[in-house]
């Protein structure tokens, strides 16, 4: 006899969210969201006015703190030689504390809410927030690296597309919420990758490596969520050029903005459901009983062996 594994009712549905959760495409989602975010350094052009006009810079002691955050940015062995001895989950949290630590004491020199730190000390605060963006990218994409070893090269060109996109969409997401408040773009770009990586630090792990008979047409989906995401990201901002954009245009932009980052999300729930559904209609054979009629009479049995030994 054969029966269908798997449960109904909240048990079903308890498990189908574990699965979601727990599954490869969920974290590649939180991997695409920690990208997203792994972008602030392309914002330096954004706030370094305010810093040069509220703590007395001149041009050339700018130019050393945007050769700092370069710095910061492009030395990534630190984060590569904790990778090797460190789960994903330590390499994340090292990053968002040294993100929100670095443009957090950024933030408190420029709103004088401390006192005004000297040019050696702000370089150091902007090389620690700039290195950080590498324990994100590190930790999100050798590991989504060896949960889809099958797809990895169209993996890592999705992944460096949302970190490219990254400072279109932050920009836009600041205006939308504080307007023309520079200052706190500071502050935001400090505590919401931070909070993204704190998030999902225990999503980014690697995974038991399974089979997808539809694995490269999936990515193919996430490009073309990309490059939706690139050509309205283009035509947002060539219309800021042209046209006086509202606060409220800017929330409807974000909004529009949000709902493609998303929509990865929805194909994680997809796939996984089709996974879920197809191991609880797995048939699983029990043993049957023996027949009555297939037990064989004692006297029949006793009668062929005396034959035989005749």
């Amino acid at each position: 006899m054969a029966t269908n594994i798997g449960g109904s009712g909240g048990g079903g549905c308890c498990g189908y969210l574990f699965q979601v959760i727990f599954g490869r495409w969920f974290m590649m989602f939180a991997s695409i969201l920690i990208m997203v975010g792994a972008g602030a350094t392309y914002l330096f052009g954004v706030y370094s006015k305010e810093i040069k006009a509220t703590l007395g810079y001149d041009q050339s002691t700018l130019n050393l703190l945007g050769t700092c955050k370069d710095l910061g940015a492009n030395v990534g062995v630190l984060s590569g030689l904790l990778a090797e001895v460190a789960p994903p989950w330590f390499v994340l949290l090292v990053g968002s504390v040294m993100n929100f630590a670095g443009y957090f004491m950024i933030w408190l020199a420029v709103m004088k809410k401390i006192s005004k730190p000297k040019v050696w000390q702000m370089c150091l605060y902007i090389c620690i927030g700039a290195n950080s963006q590498n324990f994100a990218n590190t930790g999100s994409l050798v590991t989504c690296d060896k949960n889809f070893p099958e797809s990895r090269g169209m993996m890592l060109g999705i992944m460096k597309g949302f970190v490219g996109l990254s400072g279109a969409i932050f920009t836009l997401l600041y205006l939308s919420i504080y307007g023309n408040d520079v200052k706190s773009t500071i502050l935001l770009i400090g505590w919401l990758p931070a909070l993204i990586s704190l998030i999902f630090v225990y999503t980014i792990r690697p995974l038991k490596v399974t089979t997808h008979p539809n694995e490269l047409k999936v990515f193919y989906q996430y490009l073309y969520i990309t490059i939706a995401l690139a050509l309205l990201m283009m035509a947002l901002t060539i219309a800021q050029k042209e046209v006086h954009f509202s606060h409220y245009a800017y929330v409807g932009s974000t909004i529009a903005v949000c709902v493609l980052i998303f929509l990865p999300l929805v194909i994680a729930f997809r796939e996984e459901y089709t996974s879920w559904k197809h191991t609880r209609q797995l048939p699983v054979v029990l043993d049957q009983p023996p027949s009555p009629k297939s037990k064989s009479n004692p006297q029949i049995q006793r009668e062929d062996s005396h034959e035989e030994d005749e």
